[in-house]
C-alpha cells in the first residue's frame, strides 16, 4: 500500500504542476482591477486538445496505479513468488526513452522558434529513439524466455510481462500520433502551426518516461528500499 501511495503522490505532483502551468487553477475572480488588466486572462483559454490529453493521462495514471497495486499485493502475499532477474538491456532502453523525451522537448522548442530544420531533426530523434526502446523491450522479453522465465511460469514473470507490455502499448500509441506530426512536418507545414501538436506529444512522452522510471524502480525494488529508509523518519 505504501508503494501505491508513493506512486499516487508522484502522479498528483505531476498533474498539479501541469495544471498550474496551464493556468487551470488560477482564480481570476480574486484578482483586483478590470478583467482585461489581469495578467494572462485573455490567454487563459486552454485548447480542448490539452484538456483531453490531461483527462487521458489521468485515466492512464489510474490504470497503472491499479496494476501496480495488484502487483504489490500479489508479491507481498504470495508464497509462489520468485523474483526474476532484470535484463541489463533495460538500462539501454531507459536511456533510449530519456533520449526520446529530450528529443520531443527539443522539437517543442524548435516549433516555438519556427525552425523547421531543427523540428524535423528533433522529431526524428524522438521517434527513432522510441522505436529503439520498443525493440529493446522485445529483446528483453526474448532474453527472459530463452532463460526459462516464461509468461505463465511464475506470478512475477506474468506481472513483468504485463507491466512492460502495458507501457509499451502506450508508447506505440504515442508513436502513431508522433508519426502523423512528423509527416506533416515533412510535407512543409509551418512549424508554428505544429507547435500545439508537438507540445501534446512532448507532454505525453514526458509522462510515459515518468511512468517507466516508476516501473523500473518498482521492478528493481528501489521503491521498497526508499520506503524502508523513510519509515523511521516518519514514525
Amino acid at each position: 500500500m505504501s508503494v501505491i501511495l508513493v506512486f499516487l503522490g508522484v502522479l498528483a505532483v505531476i498533474v498539479g504542476w501541469w495544471l498550474s502551468y496551464q493556468r487551470l487553477m488560477a482564480k481570476p475572480w480574486l484578482e483586483e482591477g478590470a478583467l482585461a488588466d489581469v495578467p494572462g486572462t485573455e490567454a487563459s483559454h486552454v485548447p480542448a486538445a490539452k484538456l483531453g490529453l490531461g483527462v487521458f493521462l489521468a485515466v492512464v495514471g489510474a490504470l497503472f496505479a491499479l496494476t501496480i497495486s495488484a502487483y504489490v499485493m500479489r508479491r507481498d502475499y504470495a508464497t509462489d513468488w520468485r523474483v526474476l532477474p532484470v535484463p541489463p538491456v533495460l538500462w539501454v532502453n531507459t536511456a533510449l526513452l530519456v533520449l526520446s523525451s529530450v528529443g520531443l522537448y527539443w522539437a517543442q522548442v524548435a516549433a516555438r522558434r519556427d525552425d523547421m530544420r531543427e523540428l524535423r531533426q528533433a522529431l526524428l530523434t524522438g521517434g527513432v529513439s522510441a522505436l529503439g526502446f520498443l525493440a529493446g523491450q522485445l529483446l528483453a522479453w526474448r532474453q527472459l524466455s530463452a532463460a526459462g522465465y516464461w509468461l505463465a511460469a511464475n506470478p512475477a514473470n506474468t506481472f513483468f510481462y504485463l507491466l512492460t507490455a502495458l507501457h509499451g502499448l502506450h508508447v506505440a500509441g504515442g508513436l502513431a500520433a508522433l508519426g502523423r506530426v512528423t509527416v506533416r512536418a515533412w510535407r512543409g507545414s509551418d512549424a508554428r502551426r505544429l507547435a500545439l501538436s508537438v507540445e501534446l506529444c512532448a507532454t505525453y512522452w514526458h509522462f510515459l518516461l515518468v511512468i517507466w522510471l516508476i516501473l523500473l524502480a518498482l521492478l528493481m525494488r528501489w521503491v521498497d528500499e526508499i520506503i524502508a529508509m523513510c519509515r523511521p523518519l516518519l514514525s
